[in-house]
């Protein structure tokens, strides 16, 4: 348990409260909507598009949910700790953390620029160890942390070598965290999907490329960034609250 947490509770009757990093795109974007949509009121991260940022907001509100915008690098420990920091000013703590921001580069080992895989590395690795970090300082008892991995793991697929090595160590950051937190009353698992029809998954793939991933799973199609939500809001809910300590893949069946 880490020396720096407070004791923190949530006020009865008051909101639950989610920080979703990365949450103004692909499955954070709906990871978003998805929780606002169940009662939350939602910290909507994002890294640059402040526009894409300001149209979350603006769906979750008009909704009649509660959010807004945060600029901050998942892996810049200070805008990080400012935007947990917002969380609570605004809403007055933090009960889930969704760690949905990721990077990915697709190439083949011998040929990959080093520069490349740093990047990845200190989005993917770095960033949700600053943002687990935080979550177990602030998370109130009953909240949960959610991570992302992929399942690339599993099925190995050429080029995705920095990519996948980034996400493994997601894995054992996560896992350890749910055992570091022994006692709190706060769960820790990580999502690991399979090909989802995001910007990300889609961008430099040709038709052919998607429609042989499409038929990879069992379920013969590409998953929904609606399906990971939805696993996510399960995770993140009372419901779920026995799950804790697992990868969890939401693949439709792949390896």
């Amino acid at each position: 348990m880490t020396t720096n947490h407070q004791d923190r509770t949530q006020e009865p009757g008051a909101a639950r409260v989610a920080v979703v990093t990365g949450g103004s795109r692909g499955i954070g974007r709906a990871v978003s909507r998805k929780l606002a949509r169940d009662g939350l009121a939602v910290v909507v991260n994002y890294a640059k598009d402040a526009a894409a940022a300001e149209e979350a907001v603006a769906e979750i509100t008009a909704s009649g949910g509660q959010a807004i915008g945060v600029q901050a690098d998942v892996a810049d420990e200070i805008a990080v700790a400012a935007m947990f920091d917002l969380a609570e000013k605004e809403f007055g703590g933090v009960d889930v953390v969704v760690n949905c921001a990721g990077r990915l580069a697709l190439s083949p080992i011998a040929d990959l620029d080093l520069a490349v895989l740093d990047a990845v590395h200190r989005t993917n690795t770095r960033g949700t160890f600053v943002v687990a970090q935080q979550a177990a300082r602030r998370l109130r008892t009953g909240g949960s942390f959610v991570g992302f991995s992929t399942s690339v793991i599993g099925t190995q697929f050429p080029a995705y070598a920095a990519y996948a090595a980034s996400k493994g160590a997601i894995e054992s950051i996560t896992l350890i965290l749910a055992r570091e937190l022994r006692g709190r009353d706060v769960t820790v698992n990580t999502i690991a999907p399979g090909p989802t029809a995001t910007d990300m998954f889609l961008d430099g793939k040709t038709p052919e490329q998607i429609d042989l991933l499409a038929k990879t799973p069992p379920l013969e199609r590409l998953g929904t960034p609606e399906d990971i939500a939805n696993v996510v809001a399960f995770l993140t809910s009372p419901e779920g609250h026995w799950v804790n300590g697992q990868v969890l893949r939401a693949n439709g069946g792949m390896v």
